[in-house]
């Protein structure tokens, strides 16, 4: 299978909504350095964002809000946040 652009964004959608965990999401990229392959086109990016979410886990990277807004910026993705008033 191919990693792609949409794929990579999905993932961090997905967190982001809090439908998955940071555990979940760097068992995906850990998964995905190891088992599948980068489209060709966006072989570098794909494989520097993905392989930093896989290390999200540890103290020392972690991964912020910002983090994820630049890697979706990257990926050709703008966040939109809207907050509304709890009922």
């Amino acid at each position: 299978m191919k990693i792609t652009r949409r794929m990579v964004a999905d993932q961090l959608i997905r967190y982001l909504h809090h439908e998955i965990t940071l555990d979940k999401l760097v068992d995906w990229a850990e998964s995905a350095m190891m088992e599948f392959d980068f489209e060709d086109q966006d072989f570098g990016l794909l494989r520097d964002i993905v392989s930093r979410i896989g290390l999200a886990d540890v103290r020392e990277f972690g991964m912020t809000w910002e983090d994820c807004e630049g890697f979706l910026s990257r990926l050709g993705y703008r966040i939109e946040v809207t907050v509304s008033e709890a009922a």
